[in-house]
């Protein structure tokens, strides 16, 4: 795939145990020829944890990408008037953002900026990552999945036995979620 003219604004949420798979496909993208830019959730900028410093993974994450990342409601706005993405990612996609989305709820930087992407009528691409997908959150996902313009990765219960509610979106398969994105079309097969 050739990415080379394809602008992702790659919205990043709080599911901190993603965060080394969510770097590899920004790595993959990136060899891929897109630009990205980075748009963090508050608590994906700013909490620590026992999986990275917040700090680290921002300096991480501006390695890879080389842009300044959007981290406020109102430095995300402009993306849908200034018509800046082609695509927008979120990966991983929490079960809170994935709720908020679906209800229309804008109090992030990330849901500000699929909302004003998604106005474009470009596509939104969405990478789960919830420990309720086959709970509470599954309603969430049914109304996500029948919105035009969102696409999902393909994704998989990750530890049926520990955690049977608990969904994840397979990282590997971000950038030919994106490519059929790009057309308007969802990736088959989407469950794992």
């Amino acid at each position: 795939m050739d990415f080379s003219n394809i602008t992702i604004g790659y919205g990043i949420t709080g599911s901190f145990c993603t965060f080394a798979k969510t770097k590899l496909a920004m790595e993959m993208l990136k060899d891929m020829g897109a630009r990205l830019i980075p748009i963090y959730s508050y608590n994906a900028y700013n909490t620590d944890t026992r999986f990275t410093g917040a700090e680290e993974f921002r300096q991480e994450i501006m390695t890879i990408t080389g842009e300044k990342a959007i981290t406020t409601i109102v430095d995300a706005e402009p993306i849908g008037p200034q018509n800046l993405l082609d695509v927008m990612v979120i990966a991983p996609c929490t079960g809170n953002t994935a709720a908020k989305l679906a209800a229309g709820i804008t109090d992030t930087p990330v849901l500000m900026a699929a909302k004003a992407h998604i106005r474009n009528g470009k596509p939104l691409v969405i990478a789960i990552s919830t420990n309720d997908g086959l709970g509470a959150n599954l309603k969430n996902l049914a109304t996500l999945l029948t919105t035009k313009h969102i696409y999902l990765v393909p994704f998989g219960q990750d530890n049926p036995k520990a955690k049977p509610n608990s969904l994840v979106a397979d990282f590997t398969k971000l950038p030919e979620t994106i490519e059929l994105a790009l057309s308007h079309r969802q990736i088959q097969p989407l469950l794992l």
